[in-house]
């Protein structure tokens, strides 16, 4: 007997001997029931839980919120997450043979892996680095290898001649630039965009891109300050393979300055070569911290593993 209860009748208390229940009862882990019978408390962080299942029902697409980036096929996180983890352990390399936002490497990045992204389109690559370096701080050859990009004017030359539509999304990349959502050949002369503000509670102000790859002339300035001026944007900008005609720089200094409220004039049309942006050189505008609008900033990742050099991210 214990506590006038017959421990060998019908019930699971008697599993314990009277010591052992005496023992529990003082630590609070017995419930006693309204008609005197004593059940043991168990606790959901003490139980080994039950293994994930082949359906996963309880981990929501990304359809909205802080993660969602715009990405069509994105993926949650914490999905991936779960995949890698049960995959591999820390320092591990994982390898996503098609990357596109980057999901995969972000994952395995919080977790402590080693990482390969590898994907065919330059605009998923500037994605992934901007991500990436909203995520968790890393720089884009300084803490990890960007493989497949062009590096060089002549490698810039072979993009534009076998994949023009790869060069301007590679080209766009290289100031921070979304490129236009729309189907080849409808852009209506705009091929990027750079959104920003310069004033607090002030309306979105917006840079026009326009990437030429071949023989540019004085009416690609004009045309692109028509544009501007349709679409009430603060500058345009007009990329080129080759080195602007004294005619151009006319045009684009006929359009005069955009001023910012906060200060300082800017060219309303600029126009940068591949070789002053491989240079680094970039847009002359109001880039003040954490005034760009441009891409959707990912949060702020808090790594659940130990940190490790990622592998190279390329095409």
């Amino acid at each position: 007997m214990w506590r006038g209860i017959d421990i060998t009748a019908k019930g699971r208390h008697w599993a314990y001997p009277p010591s052992e229940l005496e023992r529990l009862d003082t630590a609070g882990r017995i419930y006693w029931t309204p008609t005197g019978l004593p059940y043991i408390k168990y606790y959901l962080d003490e139980q080994k839980g039950r293994p994930a299942q082949n359906l996963w029902t309880d981990i929501a697409m990304t359809k909205s919120g802080a993660e969602r980036l715009g990405y069509p096929t994105q993926k949650p996180e914490a999905l991936l997450e779960r995949i890698i983890s049960a995959s591999s352990n820390e320092g591990d390399v994982v390898l996503d043979p098609f990357c596109g936002c980057g999901t995969a490497t972000v994952a395995a990045q919080t977790l402590g892996r080693r990482w390969i992204g590898i994907d065919i389109t330059h605009l998923a690559i500037t994605l992934i680095k901007t991500r990436l370096k909203d995520s968790f701080g890393p720089v884009a050859g300084k803490d990890y290898e960007v493989q497949g990009e062009p590096v060089s004017v002549p490698d810039a030359q072979t993009l534009a001649a076998t994949d023009p539509w790869q060069f301007q999304w590679w080209a766009l990349g290289l100031v921070g630039a979304r490129p236009t959502e729309q189907k080849k050949g409808a852009d209506k002369g705009i091929d990027g965009r750079l959104y920003f503000h310069d004033e607090s509670g002030a309306q979105t102000k917006q840079i026009i891109l326009s990437v030429k790859a071949g023989h540019t002339s004085a009416p690609h300035v004009r045309d692109l300050r028509g544009v501007v001026e349709r679409e009430g944007a603060a500058i345009g900008v007009l990329i080129t393979m080759q080195e602007s005609t004294s005619h151009m720089r006319t045009e684009a200094a006929a359009a005069g300055f955009y001023d910012s409220p906060w200060g300082g004039s800017y060219p309303r049309i600029q126009i940068l070569t591949v070789a002053q942006l491989l240079a680094g050189q970039r847009i002359d505008y109001p880039n003040v911290e954490g005034m760009d609008r441009t891409f959707k900033k990912a949060p702020k990742a808090q790594p659940k593993g130990a940190a490790h050099p990622e592998l190279p991210l390329g095409e």
